[in-house]
């Protein structure tokens, strides 16, 4: 008879290995980079509008001192109108003392001087009194005659666009004929500038 073989004896053949099928790798997306928000430029101001005026316009106007003025009636004087953005700062208010100090050589050359702003009455009238202004202020809430001159422009400040006045200057003849215009005015030796045109008129 066989001897039976021991279990311990028996050896167990080694389970084949099967492949596991391959994990599908999920396909990587692309990773987009947020590129930096692009810095937003403040628009340009627009293009001035050119002033049509050629002459004193026939306009009536509220001043200080209780009055009224219309333009066209000043012919026969040299006439001076300086448009400015606003009473009581700085630019405007060495622009008007500028005037002041000087005013004796306007009264030599015949010449009459207006400021203009879109200020009212009552603000004008504090202005004038408290820098003590020899000429009257024009008001002018409305923009009426800002816009005839065309000093109207769209300006930019950090970023944030209004309408605003343009520094200008307008000088007329004894014929009521506009002889000079400034616009952008730089406030420094501006007064020089105007003196300069009125002798030659």
């Amino acid at each position: 008879m066989a001897k039976k073989k021991s279990k311990a004896a028996v050896r167990t053949k080694p389970k084949k290995k099967t492949a596991r099928p391959a994990a599908k790798r999920r396909p990587t997306k692309a990773v987009k980079r947020k590129s930096a928000p692009a810095k937003s430029k403040a628009p340009k101001p627009k293009a001035l509008a050119k002033s049509r005026v050629t002459t004193l316009p026939n306009i009536e106007v509220q001043t200080t001192s209780g009055g009224r003025v219309l333009l066209s009636g000043l012919k026969g004087r040299n006439v001076v109108l300086y448009f400015y953005p606003k009473d009581d700062t700085p630019g405007c208010t060495t622009e008007g003392c500028d005037i002041r100090d000087r005013y004796a050589e306007f009264r030599k050359l015949d010449a009459v001087v207006y400021g203009i702003s879109r200020d009212g009455v009552d603000s004008h009238e504090r202005f004038k009194a408290k820098f003590g202004f020899p000429f009257e202020l024009i008001a002018d809430p409305d923009e009426k005659l800002c816009r005839a001159f065309g000093v109207i422009q769209q300006k930019s400040l950090y970023g944030r666009t209004y309408m605003g006045v343009d520094r200008s200057t307008f000088i007329f003849d004894k014929t009521g004929s506009l002889r000079k215009s400034f616009h952008g005015v730089k406030v420094l030796g501006h007064v020089d500038q105007v003196l300069d045109e009125l002798h030659k008129l």
